[in-house]
């Protein structure tokens, strides 16, 4: 809501600005959606490598957990 309402405000002061915003926009999300991607995967293994890395102590620190 806070991105439209400024967008608004950017349409009222300089409408070809805006008007670039608005076309820019998809342009730019599609640009950078593999960088989100490629982020995501490398979170992904830092977790499973953190977690292969805890195992042990996790099973030692509650052997009857299980």
């Amino acid at each position: 809501m806070f991105t439209f309402l400024l967008w608004c405000l950017l349409f009222v002061v300089c409408w070809p600005v805006a008007l670039i915003a608005l076309v820019l926009y998809p342009l730019v999300w599609l640009f950078l959606l593999p960088f989100r991607l490629v982020g995501i995967a490398v979170r992904g293994v830092l977790e499973l490598v953190s977690a292969a890395i805890m195992l042990p102590a996790r099973l030692l620190s509650a052997p009857f957990r299980l």
